[in-house]
């Protein structure tokens, strides 16, 4: 059952030190790319979080590489939290975000838990798809040479299909 106490929003200047510190934990396990506190500032807008009673959950970041092509990245939950569908509830809100955009668009992320985003409807797809993501990140990966990640991948038809129809 979905706890509807569950609230995402956009990340705010003061999430910084709760983004920081739940990444931090997350990159220690190997789980996500390590980013500093400047790092998750200059992109801050890029950041989602979720609360839950007034409390920080979890967050998730999207990048834009262009093309209506858009990375899921940095998702985690706080440990405590796990098994409240904080992860799902943030995804699903990503999801509706951009299948409210006019135009179609694909979402993707590189993952350990592939069935979490298969059961939220993604596909597995091979990485080469994606050659910006591994140029700009994974080449800065320890596991750049044994990537055990699989690629995921989520079209959506955007809202307006005659954006530029000119009628």
């Amino acid at each position: 059952m979905m706890n509807n106490s569950i609230q995402i929003r956009k990340a705010l200047p003061d999430d910084v030190d709760n983004i920081y510190t739940l990444m931090k934990l997350y990159a220690a396990a190997q789980i996500v790319l390590p980013r500093d506190s400047q790092d998750i500032l200059n992109h801050l807008d890029n950041f989602w979080v979720g609360t839950t009673d007034n409390e920080f959950a979890g967050c998730v970041a999207v990048r834009d590489f262009g093309n209506q092509l858009f990375e899921i990245r940095s998702l985690a939950v706080n440990p405590a939290m796990t098994g409240q569908r904080i992860g799902s509830t943030m995804i699903k809100n990503l999801i509706n975000h951009f299948s409210q955009q006019p135009e179609p668009c694909r979402l993707f992320a590189l993952t350990y838990r592939a069935n979490f985003f298969i059961n939220l409807g993604f596909s597995l797809v091979d990485k080469e798809l994606f050659p910006g993501k591994i140029w700009s990140d994974c080449s800065k990966c320890p596991k750049k040479d044994h990537c055990d990640e699989d690629a995921l991948l989520l079209n959506l038809p955007g809202q307006n299909k005659r954006a530029r129809s000119g009628s």
